[in-house]
């Protein structure tokens, strides 16, 4: 066990006083810093492709940085060797959302600066960095869409189905639009798609049983983009 002095001492080395307890205690700081981070990514992430290896590697992503400075940092030859084989990589991913890739820079920033020894910096900026996340994320700053939903069903050609219609969407959903109408199985039923938003969000479910309680509608899926989720 670390007593208060030991902590003290391994929280003020700098990088060219390196010992195994340094950096082994750099390298569990910059893990569970990453996993702060991982953690924030998977409480915000709204998508439909969620993968659980990339939240692994935004944790890993940590270490492996520290690691590096850790071994580079009183070496300037090996530390230019490292970014030139670094350059020589050609990593293949794609990240299809640009705030995907910010968190793995912030993931290897907190590994840089735990790989340091820059403690003070690496815990206030994961906290900033967190914070700031969770609140852009609550108060949906930047949102300009006016539908979150995609409701797609098949309906007889009928004006009081037509109606109905337009009743059912006028008591659940607090917005919408009408996309697509077309004629489909040989002219016997006409297709619909709407953009909607609903009121709240337990009246989902209670649209979807509202139309598919209607006489001659089938077909009916609601897909929704913020929990990627599909009714």
């Amino acid at each position: 066990m670390l007593d208060f002095d030991q902590l003290q001492q391994l929280l003020s080395a700098g990088p060219g006083a390196l010992t195994f307890k340094a950096a082994l205690f750099a390298l569990i700081a910059a893990f569970l810093l990453g996993q702060a981070v991982a953690a924030v990514y998977v409480w915000t992430y709204r998508g439909m492709s969620y993968t659980r290896s990339y939240v692994h590697a935004i944790a890993i992503g940590a270490v492996v940085a520290c690691m590096i400075m850790l071994a580079t940092s009183t070496n300037i030859a090996a530390g230019i060797g490292v970014a030139g084989s670094l350059s020589a990589l050609r990593l293949r991913i794609a990240l299809r959302d640009p705030r995907d890739m910010i968190f793995i820079f912030a993931g290897m920033a907190v590994g840089v600066a735990c790989g340091l020894h820059a403690f003070a910096v690496a815990v206030a900026g994961t906290a900033m960095y967190c914070v700031a996340i969770g609140a852009l994320t609550l108060v949906e700053f930047g949102q300009r869409q006016a539908f979150e939903g995609l409701l797609r069903f098949y309906a007889k050609p009928d004006p009081s189905i037509e109606l109905a219609i337009g009743r059912t969407l006028d008591r659940y959903a607090g917005r919408f639009a009408l996309t697509t109408m077309r004629e489909v199985r040989q002219g016997s039923a006409m297709e619909y798609a709407y953009h909607l938003r609903t009121r709240r969000a337990g009246d989902r479910i209670q649209l979807v049983h509202a139309l598919e309680a209607i006489d001659g509608i089938d077909g009916v899926s609601l897909h929704y983009q913020d929990a990627a989720q599909e009714l």
